[in-house]
């Protein structure tokens, strides 16, 4: 795994009423700092991607839908630079994912439902100045095949 991102699988407490899940808490110390709250509908087979940011972290969870997200570490000094994770997260993973400052991150709508990604970061968006590279989702140098591989 791509050094400093951190994941945890949530806990669904299911009755005959539904289920409840905490997301997020303080005391667990994923966010340096409380920036922003976003969300984000995303339409089937859409690949968002890439993009990473110089002072941000940011905290994904997918609400509903399944997403396959793909991270590169592009960060120079990192002892795991130039790696690839991957992680599926939605209704049929429950989880959040911790994307630290300098991951390329993106992601792709599994299914045929869109996807609904909540994702809190350590700063709030300034649109005069974006904290926001982008990278093209076909990228040479991050070489990722987005392409479902029948087995």
């Amino acid at each position: 795994m791509i050094d400093g991102v951190k994941e945890k699988n949530l806990i669904r407490h299911h009755d005959d009423r539904g289920y409840f899940s905490e997301i997020v808490r303080d005391d667990e110390k994923l966010l340096s700092r409380f920036g922003q709250a976003s969300i984000s509908n995303t339409y089937p087979n859409v690949i968002k991607a890439f993009h990473w940011h110089k002072y941000q972290d940011d905290l994904w969870f997918c609400v509903s839908g399944n997403i396959q997200a793909v991270l590169y570490d592009r960060r120079p000094r990192s002892k795991t630079k130039g790696e690839t994770t991957i992680f599926y997260l939605g209704d049929d993973n429950p989880k959040i994912v911790l994307i630290p400052k300098g991951v390329a991150h993106g992601y792709r709508v599994l299914g045929t439902n869109p996807a609904v990604l909540v994702y809190f970061t350590t700063k709030s968006y300034n649109a005069k100045n974006p904290d926001e590279q982008r990278i093209s989702f076909d990228d040479e140098i991050i070489n990722f095949d987005w392409q479902t591989k029948n087995r």
